[in-house]
């Protein structure tokens, strides 16, 4: 069984892969691509795919480009950050709608869902009804509790200005300049969060968009950041996270 992943971040991609390879061996991926352009290319000279994992914002247009160029395609599991697209993703005929960062046992639910139905005539509309009330519906974390000294206090996520990584520890940075150490990891905190409210921009920050008050440019296709409340070390968007960041902002 063939598939081919569209993802223009390295890491989405790399990890994507990597799951669907633990998750279904019998996938091969045939296909990393990147944008649109280098899509379409691909679908031109290549025999089409078994099942194709789309990511709906590319850097120059939208998945559904990519499938606009195709007479016929085949299912598409998609996968992106943001749920505005799901009713259209649906009337592509979508197997699926994962929002990143993309959780091991929705994506295994999913390929459970391309599995049963690879036998019959597409998805039902109550399976797409259905899952949209899941995306839709979907909760996150509203309130942190921290130890302060022999007492506990609880933190509304409103009140986080950024979570960093320190010396092994996670740390939660509030808005007036507060910080305590919280037992997560910056991965669980990418998969409990609002992305709407919080972008993960590198390994070590992850920040509120309340919390961005400059963005500069910065080599090798990077960007700094200005946070308050201040942080004394170059707080620094990764290259493949760039492109996403700018669309977080840009909601």
């Amino acid at each position: 069984m063939r598939a081919v992943i569209i993802e223009d971040e390295e890491f989405a991609s790399k990890r994507l892969g990597q799951l669907i390879r633990e998750l279904s061996p019998e996938i091969e991926i045939v296909g990393n691509l990147t944008s649109v352009e280098n899509s379409v290319s691909w679908f031109s000279n290549n025999t089409l795919p078994d099942l194709i994992f789309l990511d709906i914002q590319l850097n120059d247009g939208y998945g559904f480009d990519v499938l606009d160029h195709l007479q016929e395609h085949p299912p598409v599991i998609f996968t992106t950050a943001y749920n505005e697209y799901a009713i259209r993703g649906f009337k592509y005929n979508g197997v699926d709608y994962l929002l990143k960062p993309i959780v091991k046992d929705e994506l295994k639910k999913a390929l459970e869902k391309f599995h049963k139905n690879s036998t019959k005539n597409g998805i039902s509309p109550m399976d797409h009804l259905e899952h949209l009330k899941q995306i839709f519906q979907k909760e996150y974390k509203h309130r942190f509790m921290v130890k302060v000294g022999n007492q506990f206090r609880s933190f509304d996520v409103g009140e986080i200005a950024y979570f960093k990584s320190h010396e092994g520890l996670i740390y939660l940075y509030t808005h007036t300049n507060q910080s305590f150490p919280i037992e997560y990891s910056i991965d669980q905190l990418e998969e409990i969060l609002n992305p709407v409210q919080f972008f993960r921009i590198n390994r070590k920050f992850m920040v509120s968009v309340k919390a961005v008050i400059e963005i500069h440019s910065y080599f090798n296709s990077r960007l700094l950041l200005k946070l308050l409340p201040k942080e004394e070390s170059q707080v620094i968007v990764s290259r493949e996270r760039t492109t996403n960041f700018k669309r977080w902002l840009d909601m």
